[in-house]
């Protein structure tokens, strides 16, 4: 059994917002890197009123793709550094990018992505489409 239950999942989601919002003051970054934190909170936010979870307020996006999209943020945010070359440049930004791919990557593997479908006696394979 995967700890990070749906609601819990959308707690965090909505903590990431906050956190990516707040990142430019927290950690000192300006310009570029202050404007893709803030993108980056606008997004998530975006993402996680649109998902099918209880603290979904649209509920769009089927959870198990909403984590799909986590699973592929992850590598994404820890090449991100390099694939843009500020790697070596601002290595505050580096650190935090890293880190917070390894966040997504760890809060992927511990979510439990399937419990609403289970509850409602219903199944929602990887591609969103639901079977009964």
């Amino acid at each position: 059994m995967k700890p990070i239950s749906p609601f819990l999942h959308g707690v965090l989601d909505y903590g990431t917002c906050a956190f990516f919002a707040l990142a430019p003051s927290l950690f000192g970054l300006t310009g570029a890197y202050a404007t893709v934190c803030y993108l980056l909170a606008g997004g998530y936010l975006v993402i996680s009123l649109l998902t099918n979870m209880p603290l979904g307020a649209i509920k769009a996006i089927p959870f198990p793709i909403h984590g799909k999209l986590e699973l592929v943020s992850g590598p994404a945010f820890i090449a991100a550094p390099w694939l843009f070359g500020f790697a070596n440049e601002n290595p505050t930004a580096r650190n935090l990018f890293v880190g917070a791919g390894i966040v997504f990557l760890i809060v992927y593997f511990l979510t439990d992505w399937y419990a609403q479908n289970r509850l409602a006696g219903t199944t929602i394979g990887a591609d969103g489409v639901r079977t009964t």
